[in-house]
């Protein structure tokens, strides 16, 4: 069988190379990259062949001629650009005859979500998102103990998760409410997806707190009341992770209970191309629960909101 060909939009990023390895370890190939950064040394430990752009104009010019010269073109973009940026560099694979793998979140906002469904219809073209903690051998283990448990129950939750970034990360577009979505969107969409995908309909939401570094509050689904905590100040690691030289704290607790899930991060990328590329993708409608609780969060500021309610 002939290798499926990628294109990969935002290659210098901080995830890039988790998804050319998934590229890799899929027996693929990596034909073309874009970013407008040119230290591109790490693309040479997977396909240092790949032609590389700065300028997405000429990347999209490349990925036209390909399609045009009757080789197929690319079969799919990944796309690990900032956040922004997503609905854009996914319409722009579209546009090109190519399916589209598009990092967390897969746009800031709910309403951009109808728009790439329309997208989908009027192309034929596959959109699909990483929601990786889905397929962490320990999240199964509790979805399925939740699923086995008793109907209708209600669990108390705690959710902690703290990964240190430095100084450079508030120069960055990550900063950047606007572009980024602030730290609830940037580094708790995916445990809001887990948190929708085990314990049923989200129902409510409390924003206690919501700064550049940390933010905080309660959410309520059909089976599950939340207290979740996300920062990136290392000054809020707890003391175990210090002693261990550790700069990222995960942790969830369901009714005092610690649930495990710190190691097996690793491999979920290449999990993730197999599950796409077996036709078992996440697509765009999968991803709405969880980009509507991350943009109810960066909209309520520090009050409240609840479905349907907007708060200016």
């Amino acid at each position: 069988m002939d290798a499926v060909k990628f294109g990969l939009i935002g290659a210098a990023g901080y995830i890039a190379p988790r998804h050319m390895r998934a590229i890799k370890d899929t027996g693929n190939a990596l034909i073309c990259a874009l970013d407008p950064y040119d230290g591109m040394g790490v693309i040479d430990s997977y396909f240092p062949h790949a032609d590389f752009f700065t300028e997405p104009e000429r990347f999209d010019r490349h990925l036209d001629k390909l399609r045009r010269l009757g080789q197929g073109g690319v079969d799919y973009v990944s796309i690990c650009s900032p956040n922004y940026l997503h609905d854009a560099h996914i319409r722009m694979a579209v546009r090109n005859g190519a399916h589209a793998i598009c990092e967390k979140p897969i746009v800031l906002n709910p309403w951009n979500l109808d728009a790439l469904c329309e997208l989908e219809r009027e192309s034929g073209k596959e959109i699909h998102t990483i929601l990786q903690l889905r397929l962490h051998p320990s999240i199964r283990q509790l979805k399925k103990r939740i699923e086995e448990g008793p109907p209708g129950k209600v669990y108390d939750i705690d959710l902690q998760y703290i990964t240190s970034r430095g100084r450079w990360y508030f120069f960055s577009w990550k900063g950047d409410v606007q572009k980024s979505g602030g730290v609830a969107t940037n580094i708790g969409i995916h445990f809001f997806d887990m948190l929708g995908w085990i314990f049923g309909r989200f129902l409510d939401l409390e924003v206690l707190e919501n700064r550049p570094d940390r933010a905080r509050g309660h959410l309520v689904f059909e089976q599950a009341r939340v207290n979740w905590f996300l920062s990136v100040n290392e000054k809020d690691l707890p003391r175990q992770a210090i002693e261990q030289g550790k700069r990222t704290y995960r942790s969830i607790t369901i009714g005092g209970e610690e649930v495990e899930f710190s190691d097996g991060f690793t491999d979920l990328h290449t999990e993730s191309y197999k599950e796409i590329l077996a036709g078992r993708g996440f697509r765009v409608e999968t991803a709405r629960p969880s980009v509507e609780i991350a943009q109810r969060i960066r909209q309520a500021g520090t009050g409240t909101a609840t479905p349907g309610q907007t708060i200016d």
